[in-house]
């Protein structure tokens, strides 16, 4: 018999999973999100949480082994706030940060705001 671990229904599920550091983190950007798009819908994408705008995808993060991460979504908006990205490990779509080294909140704001400008054009 093979078990199959069930995805998260909701984020609540999904950070009841989560290590209580992690949990905490990812709890404070989850407000922060709502702070900057409170109209946003919470929702699982690709199995992790995410955020829609008037039907759009938004931003999502998520928490793994050794990090978490959050996805803006947009490899522009990435390329914009680069420079306030140097101390974190950044991809083509990802930021990585941990609870010894957390995104700043006031930088989750910016890209937040830069996703929803970018998602009215």
């Amino acid at each position: 018999m093979v078990l199959v671990k069930q995805k998260p229904a909701t984020i609540d599920e999904y950070l009841a999973r989560m290590s209580p550091d992690q949990r905490a983190l990812l709890q404070k950007l989850r407000e922060t999100i709502h702070t900057v798009a409170p109209k946003a819908e919470e929702c699982i994408s690709y199995g992790i949480p995410a955020f829609r705008l008037n039907g759009r995808s938004l931003v999502f993060f998520g928490a793994w082994a050794n990090h978490c991460s959050f996805y803006p979504g947009s490899s522009t908006t990435l390329k914009k706030f680069r420079d306030d990205l140097k101390r974190f490990q950044i991809t083509k779509g990802t930021i990585r940060f941990s609870p010894d080294n957390p995104l700043p909140l006031a930088l989750v704001k910016k890209l937040v705001k830069a996703r929803i400008a970018e998602n009215r054009t």
